[in-house]
């Protein structure tokens, strides 16, 4: 089994109440570090799902709500589930001009199914926090005739090979357990291949057409920091190892990085059909 889904695996089968208090203590450096998804990759996702004006969108794992506000500045009803208290705060705050947006409290597994109700059923970076045995059958049942998975990705943010070199000298130094493996443009393809073949192995809808798009994006320290905040390694590390990790970073960008540092990762869009019969 390859490392990413034995990953993947780790996230949906934590216990359902530890899942959704699991980004509780870093929601707002979640919502400053974050990216958000390219505007060309939203406009590819509702074409490629046949949007209409009038379409019904149902978001799963919504978050701070980074993809929903993307969604919804162009007119779309959002349905979100969120099941974390913390998130659903500050998804409150960034839908305050939305009024079309509805926000539901509550875990995708215990959301009760409105039949063939919604055009989309759209997940961004959060499809693989629910078990497979549930999430596809429930999305199944709530899209429409014709209705399609939208799942969005930003995969991981990477310095260049060579600053990722120096950085890995802190981690050694106060965390190696959780030294990020660099990745590099050949195995996120690799990561995002697989994720689509779960989609079309389900057998409940048809192989995803995916899109890939190369990002680059330059971080000052501070929002950087809070990246690296939001991932899971981080969240469930030592509090005191974390300081003095994250203390590291932040005088290794500032001394040798003039206090920022350019990323580059691939986002992605993957449109899978709904099988009808």
């Amino acid at each position: 089994m390859a490392d990413w889904v034995k990953l993947l695996n780790e996230y949906s089968n934590k216990d359902l109440e530890q899942r959704k208090i699991w980004y509780s203590p870093v929601v707002e450096a979640y919502d400053r570090g974050r990216p958000s998804y390219p505007e060309m990759l939203i406009q590819r996702s509702i074409e490629l799902a046949n949007l209409a004006p009038d379409s019904k969108i149902l978001e799963v794992g919504c978050g701070s709500g980074t993809a929903t506000v993307d969604f919804a500045k162009l007119g779309y009803a959002i349905d979100a589930v969120e099941p974390n208290p913390e998130f659903c705060r500050v998804a409150q705050r960034n839908f305050a001009e939305f009024p079309q947006v509805k926000l539901y409290p509550q875990s995708f597994e215990e959301w009760q199914v409105q039949p063939e109700t919604y055009q989309i059923v759209l997940a961004a970076n959060a499809w693989h926090w629910i078990a497979s045995d549930i999430k596809y059958v429930k999305a199944a049942k709530t899209l429409r005739a014709g209705g399609s998975l939208v799942l969005l990705w930003n995969m991981s943010l990477e310095p260049n090979y060579e600053i990722y070199q120096i950085l890995n000298e802190v981690y050694q130094a106060h965390a190696p357990a959780i030294a990020p493996a660099y990745e590099g443009r050949d195995k996120q393809v690799e990561i995002l291949s697989g994720l689509g073949k779960l989609v079309s192995d389900s057998g409940l809808f048809e192989a995803p057409v995916t899109e890939l798009m190369p990002c680059e994006r330059t971080y000052e320290v501070d929002r950087y920091l809070d990246l690296l905040s939001s991932y899971s390694p981080y969240v469930s590390l030592d509090p005191q190892v974390k300081e003095a990790l994250l203390s590291g970073l932040r005088t290794t960008i500032e001394e040798k990085l003039n206090g920022e540092i350019l990323l580059s990762n691939l986002a992605a869009v993957q449109v899978a059909r709904k099988i009808e019969g």
